[in-house]
């Protein structure tokens, strides 16, 4: 999608904002996208990737790569196949490698691990962060207010419990598209 049509559609159309952004000289870093309710959050990050130029990327497990034309037009949106199985090691080092591998990697990853109501977040996103010394971009989708917010960068430093508390609590209140789902 070009830049002109995503801010048509997105911006003009249906009437959303975007704040904030991630500074041109960050080449690497975790995008921490909260809160995750809808399927939807999914469309608002791939439009939102031509309108500020951003070059980001996705985990898909690699199944779905099995169909062609499903796994071209993944790719394309920024999609990287993955083997999810059981070793959670395993899908680290597949990860890092990348991370070591790619000039740019802007990795966005939503904590919460699921569309439903959770009480604790993923530490997985804090951890690939630490593992590949890159900064934290915390990102909000804000259906109630149509805002899409880039916050400042967080460099963690290896405190994970208090550090991801801390993500945690820049997205308590901020409206999902079901907010009874949200960041309590």
């Amino acid at each position: 999608m070009t830049k002109l049509l995503a801010e048509l559609i997105f911006l003009k159309i249906l009437g959303w904002e975007i704040k904030g952004d991630i500074p041109k000289t960050t080449k690497k870093c975790v995008i921490a996208i909260a809160p995750h309710t809808s399927n939807w959050d999914f469309f608002i990050g791939i439009i939102v990737r031509p309108i500020k130029n951003l070059r980001s990327s996705f985990l898909v497990k690699k199944e779905l790569y099995k169909f062609p034309p499903l796994g071209w037009l993944l790719t394309y949106m920024g999609g990287i196949p993955v083997d999810r199985g059981r070793n959670s090691s395993n899908l680290m080092d597949q990860v890092l490698r990348i991370f070591k591998e790619r000039e740019v990697m802007r990795l966005a990853i939503t904590p919460e691990g699921t569309r439903s109501k959770v009480s604790e977040w993923k530490t997985g996103f804090y951890r690939i962060a630490m593992a590949t010394n890159v900064p934290i971009v915390p990102c909000s989708f804000d259906f109630k207010n149509r805002v899409v917010h880039f916050m400042e960068e967080f460099h963690p430093t290896g405190n994970m419990e208090e550090e991801v508390a801390y993500i945690r609590s820049k997205f308590v209140g901020v409206p999902g598209k079901f907010p009874e789902l949200g960041v309590d």
